[in-house]
């Protein structure tokens, strides 16, 4: 699950993205290639590996990717897209299960705060 921000109009919505699956929303393409979950008794967390690239406006590949990263739910500043007329941002995995049999080595590294430790 993806939100996405028309930034015109200023209108903001949910998309269900597939994996391995192309999107389109307004100029962009968005193929998310990985979603990820921690179990359950691990800290909530929602990351997706998403390639953006950028659509001329009569629906062709313009050829610009404009992102390839992870995005991570729970800190949507961090790592999201800005592009000049929408930005994006992960919001959960739906299929988590399939998706963390299928890139459990592929899964974020995540550096852990020491306990009792101030933050950075």
């Amino acid at each position: 699950m993806l939100r996405v921000l028309e930034k015109g109009p200023a209108r903001a919505y949910e998309i269900e993205a597939p994996l391995d699956a192309a999107t389109q929303v307004g100029p962009l393409e968005i193929v998310p290639t990985r979603c990820w979950e921690p179990p359950p008794e691990d800290v909530p967390e929602s990351a997706a590996f998403l390639v953006i690239t950028e659509r001329d406006p009569a629906g062709r590949f313009a050829g610009t990717e404009v992102f390839r990263g992870w995005m991570f739910a729970s800190s949507p500043g961090l790592s999201a897209l800005e592009y000049p007329t929408h930005d994006v941002w992960v919001l959960d995995c739906r299929n988590a299960g399939r998706a963390m049999e299928e890139t459990e080595a592929a899964a974020p590294a995540v550096p852990e705060e020491p306990v009792g430790s101030a933050p950075r």
